[in-house]
């Protein structure tokens, strides 16, 4: 789960109370696990429990609670009278919250969100950036370059400049999902190899991905051995990027591509 929604909801908060509409068990089938949840304003939901009439009645109900009234919890069939064929049984939570909740929340609400290591601010990781602050990742987003950086970034990326950029692969977090598209096939090759050096020290980056073409790959590689790596650890690297099967170039597709491969990484760990 994002936590962006978690940001969202804090920052709503401010504006005014809201009723908090968690999945609280399920029976059967439903459209959401238990724990998914949605934040109810006056004029404003974020977030979803699965969508369709269930969401719709969930609202309504949690709007008429924003009178007063503390906690309760309903029990929906997903049913023809609730205009859903799932065919299980939904308890939901309802939670009035305010701004003094906030901290609560915040603690309750987060997920562990897992480090990617973004290194190159051009096109592609501009793009990226904007799709991995709705996904559950704290990005560290790296280039060589003075103010390469836009002036506003997803809540959950944090920009830092290191020249020679390869400097900040000893310093990421252990778990780091790395991604390497700078501007320049010199610098990509001095990441992956400071990468595969911190792999023999820790062992502790368990996806290191490189842009380009399988011909910028076997230069890499040829280059790479030259260096004293072996085939082995070759094998941690990945390259080209992305889903197999999806070709195109532009960076925001690029971008799609590659966040659903670090997806599949998080469900293959």
């Amino acid at each position: 789960m994002s936590n962006l929604h978690v940001h969202q909801l804090l920052q709503a908060l401010k504006r005014g109370p809201a009723v908090l509409v968690s999945v609280h068990d399920v029976h059967g089938s439903g459209p959401r696990e238990v724990g998914a949840w949605m934040a109810v304003m006056a004029g404003e939901v974020i977030n979803t429990i699965g969508g369709g009439h269930l969401e719709f009645r969930a609202i309504d109900e949690a709007r008429r609670l924003m009178d007063g009234g503390g906690a309760t919890t309903r029990r929906y069939a997903l049913g023809p009278s609730l205009g859903q064929c799932c065919g299980g049984v939904v308890h939901l939570r309802y939670e009035p919250v305010t701004l003094a909740d906030a901290p609560v929340l915040a603690q309750r609400l987060q997920a562990p969100a897992v480090p990617v290591a973004l290194f190159g601010g051009g096109h592609v990781g501009q793009a990226l950036v904007q799709v991995l602050g709705t996904l559950p990742f704290s990005v560290t987003w790296v280039d060589s370059r003075d103010q390469v950086f836009p002036a506003t970034v997803p809540f959950n990326v944090t920009c830092e400049h290191s020249d020679p950029v390869q400097a900040a692969v000893p310093g990421l977090p252990p778990g780091a999902l790395v991604l390497v598209m700078s501007f320049s096939h010199a610098e990509d090759l001095d990441v992956v190899a400071a990468c595969l050096r911190r792999l023999r020290e820790r062992n502790d980056l368990p996806y290191i991905g490189l842009i380009g073409s399988k011909s910028k790959w076997a230069t890499f590689r040829h280059r790479l051995e030259e260096r004293g790596f072996t085939s082995a650890e070759l094998a941690r690297v990945t390259s080209p990027i992305g889903l197999p099967g999806i070709t195109g170039k532009q960076p925001e597709v690029i971008a799609v591509s590659v966040a659903a491969q670090l997806l599949q990484a998080l469900a293959s760990a």
